[in-house]
């Protein structure tokens, strides 16, 4: 007990001496003993950058530790309901959270945003724009997804029917990736995306500092094609046209992380046999001209087995490192591991074992963190708010009543914004030798 009481005494001496150097105000709350962390003038909203391996903001690296909400556009769209989207960018703001990622699509389906090809609804749009406007309110950005995989909300299925309700004889919902119409209905939605003036704030979305990168597709994939050409040419296509719109901002694809034909020996790595045959190839979809940023998800208990267990421990480790170690020698460029979580609905799921899957997949970020590397931070699936336990898929996690896992997420922000205060770009992406002990302990110990 005394080693333990010194070490924090000397931990927290250490860091009180690194935040008052760098004029960066810290005072301990009395109930946590946490540390809050407040800039002394409140930095410029600018656009996150990328140079190589990292994201920057204001000259300083951008690690993110974020969440998922997918379901905000769609209860923004009811005054009833506005409010828990509120809730959400409060909560997330309250334990650090500084990325959300959400839909920016629902086709053909309840409360649809696009209800048919190019006509929208316009009252769900504005319900986007709300969605937009508050992140910004609550210092937040977003990563917007485009359109999905699945047929929720909509999907690359949606889009096949749409086609055929045009004339044409299509029968595989993989026409989706390689048809020139539903190629042609999928470029004019991105167009009117972000071209979208927001109604709340009167700032174009291709001009708004809010958005920290446009999402291609939420985990594509085309097991048409095992070969993964058929979505490799999307991909080669998509990322160059948002970009021809949008230079200004990231884009990223979307990706689960599976390895393809590309990269044999790495498939190892993939959860099961089956992953190497869904399209997807991690390391070339990567290299298509326009792509910024690699994501990665982590659903052990979607891709393994049900059943709670070790082996998802396990798992998530090696499969974080490898997406970690290719971004570095084979990309050159940041990886963000846009979604995590494990299923409340799971056989043997508790929620220690939640707490135990947030830890290491912050600790698998913290290590690379630490050294100025390729992996950018990780996106918790999924953060929800009292009343809308409806939208729950079994992975909510709700912070005002999960204290623990409050604890671990607003924990992991306050590492990843002390890092992110303390280099910059010019020392190459690590501080000065006198503050390498005292982030080394800080980085290493489970309190602060």
């Amino acid at each position: 007990m005394k080693d333990r009481l010194g070490f924090r005494f000397v931990l927290c001496s250490a860091v009180f001496m690194i935040l008052t150097q760098y004029r960066v105000l810290a005072d301990f709350d009395s109930e946590s003993h946490g540390v809050n962390l407040e800039s002394v003038e409140e930095e410029e909203w600018e656009m996150v950058q990328r140079k190589g391996m990292q994201f920057t903001l204001n000259g300083q690296p951008f690690y993110v530790n974020g969440f998922n909400t997918y379901w905000m556009m769609t209860l923004a769209a009811d005054n009833s309901t506005r409010g828990k989207v509120t809730d959400v960018f409060q909560q997330a703001s309250a334990v650090g959270l500084t990325v959300g990622r959400t839909w920016a699509f629902n086709d053909g389906q309840w409360r649809a945003l696009q209800k048919s090809p190019s006509v929208y609804d316009e009252d769900v749009f504005k319900a986007l724009d709300f969605v937009v406007s508050e992140a910004r309110k609550y210092k937040i950005r977003l990563i917007l997804s485009l359109v999905n995989n699945w047929n929720d909300y909509g999907g690359k299925a949606q889009y096949v029917k749409w086609g055929n309700a045009s004339g044409l004889n299509l029968t595989s919902d993989d026409d989706f990736f390689t048809n020139p119409t539903l190629r042609d209905f999928y470029r004019s939605h991105v167009r009117t995306v972000l071209n979208r003036v927001n109604t709340f704030t009167n700032i174009t979305y291709k001009n708004d500092p809010t958005i920290f990168a446009w999402e291609l597709m939420n985990e594509p994939r085309c097991p048409s094609d095992p070969s993964g050409d058929k979505l490799q040419s999307w991909i080669q296509e998509m990322a160059v046209f948002v970009k021809s719109i949008d230079a200004k901002h990231l884009v990223e694809i979307g990706l689960e992380g599976f390895y393809g034909p590309s990269a044999p020996a790495r498939t190892r790595f993939n959860p099961n046999p089956y992953a190497a045959q869904v399209g997807t190839d991690f390391i070339r979809n990567n290299q298509a001209l326009g792509v910024d940023f690699a994501s990665v998800h982590v659903y052990p208990d979607s891709w393994i087995s049900p059943t709670v267990s070790d082996t998802f421990l396990e798992f998530t480790n090696s499969w974080m490192q490898a997406h970690v170690e290719d971004a570095e020698m084979y990309l050159g460029m940041p990886v963000l591991f846009t979604e995590f979580g494990v299923s409340a609905h799971d056989p043997g799921f508790n929620t220690s074992y939640r707490d135990m899957m947030l830890n290491t997949v912050y600790k698998m970020t913290l290590n690379s963190t630490r050294k100025g590397g390729a992996g950018a931070g990780s996106l918790v699936w999924q953060v929800s708010s009292q009343g809308a336990e409806f939208m729950d898929d079994g992975y909510a996690v709700y912070l005002t009543r999960a204290h623990t896992a409050s604890k671990i997420i607003s924990l992991q922000s306050k590492r990843l914004s002390i890092f992110n205060s303390l280099c910059g770009w010019r020392c190459k992406w690590g501080c000065k030798k006198k503050n390498h002990t005292a982030l080394d302990a800080l980085f290493s110990h489970d309190e602060l």
